[in-house]
């Protein structure tokens, strides 16, 4: 994905090393990390891992996880998008996820779901994906509920990782 996605609040586009401050905010606040394994980064370094990491899906993969940047200030306010998975999650393996992540002081103003739609708009109708797939924390329910505001369906609860996950569908209507 070289264009970057545009909404009407919102600019989603690759993730560069210059974000890396708003990831380190991001990542590092134990907040963010209750529901996705409560693993907040400790180094700034762990944060430009994090966004080589990326940078070398959208070059392996074509697509990956987006920094969502407020069009108004320029402010970075977290990153959202499609990650294809190539390993095995609930039975599934090579498929896109849908996910996001924002600065907690960013919650709560409709930036995920906004930012959500135009990825899930990206997956259906760029990438022709068959279906967009998501797993979250059961007790999660915010995360629940944009999953459900951005039309994925919940399908069944799973273990991962030794821990309990709830798994949501979309299917392309596309196709």
């Amino acid at each position: 994905m070289k264009e970057p996605i545009e909404t009407e609040r919102l600019l989603l586009r690759e993730l560069q090393l210059s974000d890396v401050d708003g990831m380190f905010e991001l990542d590092s606040n134990p907040n963010v990390h209750l529901f996705v394994g409560n693993k907040p980064v400790k180094s700034i370094e762990e944060s430009i891992g994090y966004i080589k990491n990326v940078q070398q899906q959208y070059a392996a993969l074509g697509t990956g996880r987006l920094a969502v940047i407020l069009k108004e200030t320029n402010e970075f306010l977290g990153w959202s998008g499609i990650k294809f998975i190539t390993y095995e999650i609930n039975n599934h393996k090579d498929f896109y996820e849908i996910g996001y992540r924002f600065i907690e002081k960013h919650w709560g103003k409709g930036y995920a779901t906004e930012a959500g739609k135009a990825s899930i708009d990206y997956a259906f109708n760029v990438l022709k994906a068959d279906a967009v797939y998501a797993y979250a924390d059961p007790g999660n329910e915010n995360s629940r509920k944009i999953l459900e505001k951005l039309g994925l369906q919940y399908v069944n609860s799973f273990e991962h990782e030794e821990e309990l996950e709830v798994w949501y569908e979309l299917k392309n209507p596309n196709l």
